[in-house]
């Protein structure tokens, strides 16, 4: 169960925070919600796809494996590639409310917390370091690219962008697995649209990032050799 706290320099003055990249430390994880404001540095590593939520909706996700669990990223306690996207990089860090301001909060129950080592969130003598200030920037940058998800995901289903998906992965050996249950833009219906219809998109700031997620496409290819490199490898 998660522990949250509003972070403050009394009670957590002496807080540390593991940045390793390790499946123990919660980066065990197959894909993490993303938004469109983030599209172009996520497209340029990870297959950027859409997933129904508990709710029902539709949300952005950046693919890190194609079972739960299976991070292909993680390499020897690093995260192999350039960039970390920002619900990642935030654990075990939270946006909070103290009425109308938002505020940090931190889960003093994960692991990353807990593991008594790490970067320093406060100075010795007083204010905040340098990892914190980094810590605040991407939690208000998350909180707000998650904010315009829905009317993206609005636009893209008025539009009938969305398709679900199927591939059938060949493993060493000869095994295949098939991977769905997510839904990607379809191409065909986007090239139809008619002037009004893209520039609408366009208006809306919806046109690039769209472009962006059918450019991530193309990290399928890269992920699926990652994973039989692993099956090769006995790992």
């Amino acid at each position: 169960m998660p522990n949250h706290a509003a972070l403050n320099n009394v009670e957590h003055r002496d807080l540390r925070i593991d940045t390793r990249r390790l499946a123990a430390l919660g980066d065990d994880v197959m894909c993490a919600a993303t938004f469109p404001a983030e599209f172009r540095n996520v497209q340029s590593h990870y297959p950027i796809v859409f997933r129904r939520t508990g709710e029902g909706a539709f949300q952005p996700v950046a693919l890190f494996g194609f079972s739960e669990g299976d991070n292909l990223f993680l390499d020897g306690g690093h995260w192999d590639a350039t960039y970390i996207p920002l619900a990642i990089e935030r654990q075990p860090f939270l946006i909070g409310r103290d009425g109308e301001a938002l505020t940090v909060h931190v889960d003093l129950d994960h692991p990353r917390t807990k593991a008594g080592q790490g970067e320093a969130l406060f100075r010795e003598h007083g204010g905040t370091t340098d990892y914190l200030e980094r810590v605040t920037s991407v939690l208000l940058a998350l909180h707000d690219g998650l904010a315009s998800v829905p009317a993206f995901v609005d636009a893209l289903q008025k539009h009938g962008l969305l398709e679900s998906f199927v591939i059938d992965i060949e493993l060493p050996g000869g095994a295949v697995n098939r991977f769905g249950g997510f839904h990607t833009i379809h191409e065909e219906r986007l090239r139809a649209l008619d002037a009004a219809a893209l520039d609408e998109l366009q208006r809306a700031g919806f046109l690039e990032p769209i472009y962006m997620a059918i450019a991530s496409v193309s990290q399928f290819r890269a992920l699926i050799e990652r994973l039989n490199r692993r099956h090769a490898a006995g790992r």
